[in-house]
């Protein structure tokens, strides 16, 4: 009698702390934008609170947003991607050749956006037929797609004469003004929440990550979804790569060196989980918008590009602690 009594008391003070615990983990990362601002903005007042700035952080995150987007279908299914970098290096690349061959430029885009899903299929063939494990296939697929662009470029930037709408998708339009492809990350931020939340395959991603053997005798097509997922995620990293040659307005083949690791970060940093079935929308851009504030707020104090990269590194690494300690948590 005493202890059902004791466990009527009980529950429901786990259940509220549960719920705490819980909505803390989901706000997390927006407190931690905030607070990450809020330390720049008292440092650098006079120069990071300005709408100019704002604009500049939100051009600046826009590749690793959309690329980020990717990611996070492809971390929800249990995947990582290492080769995202690579690329959009390699989607620049065909990109400047085809307008350098005289293609129209929806049709040069289109056809760099190509030829990223497909390495993105063929990862993912990869991991499916041959069981191969995720990271070993992208990592190798890292240095063969990066020698790749290099290989169609010459080992040089390709520089174009001409001057075409693709090279206006990144730049400030004016006062006041946000670049068309901040909007273009919202609207497919949109399109992958709604995937997720309300179509089948965003289900079958979830059921895989979550667990892959429930999800094969529960009749999901475990397969077909992973390969999907890839060519998503490659086809993400296809339309940052068209941005960013929007912003450089050159292919060069040795951009976005190390790319895959803010990438990959902003995800984590969002809420994803490196295990497999969780993740949002919502938290990966606010985990790319870390990303941008901490560069740009560094680059506002005038520290060198080595601070920077240990700041970097050590949000990376509290990252993926937090996301073991959530999972524990969870466990």
């Amino acid at each position: 009698m005493f202890s059902r009594v004791h466990l009527w008391f009980k529950t429901p003070r786990y259940l509220v702390l549960k719920t705490l615990r819980s909505s803390l983990a989901n706000a997390g990362p927006l407190l931690g934008l905030i607070a990450i601002s809020a330390l720049f903005a008292a440092l650098r007042w006079e120069t990071f609170v300005r709408w100019d700035n704002f604009a500049i952080i939100l051009q600046q995150t826009t590749v690793i947003g959309i690329a980020a987007l990717g990611m996070t279908l492809v971390i929800i299914a249990g995947g990582i991607d290492l080769s995202v970098g690579s690329l959009v290096a390699l989607g620049g690349v065909v990109t400047a050749l085809l307008l350098q061959a005289e293609w129209p430029p929806l049709a040069a885009a289109l056809a760099g956006i190509a030829a990223c899903a497909a390495c993105g299929a063929f990862s993912g063939l990869l991991i499916t037929r041959l069981r191969l494990m995720p990271f070993v296939v992208t990592l190798g697929m890292m240095g063969a797609l990066r020698g790749a662009a290099k290989k169609l470029a010459d080992d040089q930037p390709i520089y174009l004469m001409d001057d075409t709408w693709l090279n206006r998708l990144m730049q400030l339009q004016g006062p006041g003004s946000l670049p068309p492809g901040v909007w273009l990350l919202v609207v497919l931020a949109l399109l992958v929440a709604g995937l997720l939340r309300f179509t089948r395959f965003g289900r079958h991603l979830t059921a895989v990550g979550s667990n892959e053997q429930t999800a094969r005798l529960c009749g999901v097509p475990v397969e077909r979804v992973k390969v999907c997922v890839y060519v998503l995620g490659a086809a993400f990293a296809g339309i940052g790569a068209v941005l960013q040659f929007g912003y450089l307005t050159i292919g060069d083949p040795t951009t976005a060196v190390g790319l895959e690791l803010n990438i990959i970060a902003a995800v984590v940093i969002g809420g994803a989980s490196l295990t497999g079935g969780h993740g949002t929308v919502t938290g990966t851009l606010v985990g790319a918008l870390i990303m941008g504030v901490v560069a740009n707020g560094c680059t506002k104090l005038g520290l060198s590009n080595s601070v920077q990269e240990i700041v970097t590194g050590g949000i990376i690494i509290t990252a993926v602690a937090l996301d073991r300690l959530r999972h524990r948590g969870s466990e």
